[in-house]
């Protein structure tokens, strides 16, 4: 899983404090899967976070108007590029139940990938117009 996530990586995203370029982790690949496997694990399981990938730079980013006023640029955090990885993992961790929809019901709509607002109206448009055509609305 480590390296499914490691060779996607955008090399042209900046560094993070810890000044690793995710091309040097998608060029080292192969080398760094099995020892990041065992950091992430480790993480896991004791369910801590190592502090330096909670660090982040906060670059300021120009918005719009004078670029004189502070006002018109907004906060943007650089994190570790490594923790994004260890996000990830997470995600699919917590998600995997419910990607195969154990113990979620069809007509459940947020939070879930592929689905929308639009998409649970479409669904109940459509089970109302079923009810209607059966003669089972009033």
């Amino acid at each position: 899983m480590v390296s499914d996530l490691l060779h996607p990586l955008d090399t042209h995203k900046p560094m993070g404090p810890d000044g690793i370029h995710p091309r040097v982790l998608r060029e080292l690949e192969e080398v760094l899967t099995k020892p990041l496997s065992i950091i992430y694990q480790q993480s896991w399981l004791t369910e801590e976070v190592p502090v330096d990938w909670r660090l982040a730079n906060v670059m300021p980013i120009y918005k719009k108007g004078q670029k004189e006023d502070p006002g018109n640029y907004r906060p943007v955090s650089l994190t570790l590029v490594l923790g994004k990885v260890m996000e990830q993992i997470i995600l699919s961790a917590i998600t995997w139940p419910v990607q195969d929809n154990q113990g979620i019901r069809p007509s459940q709509h947020g939070f879930m990938k592929g689905r929308s607002c639009l998409t649970n109206l479409i669904s109940f448009y459509d089970k109302v117009t079923r009810s209607v055509d059966e003669g089972k609305a009033a």
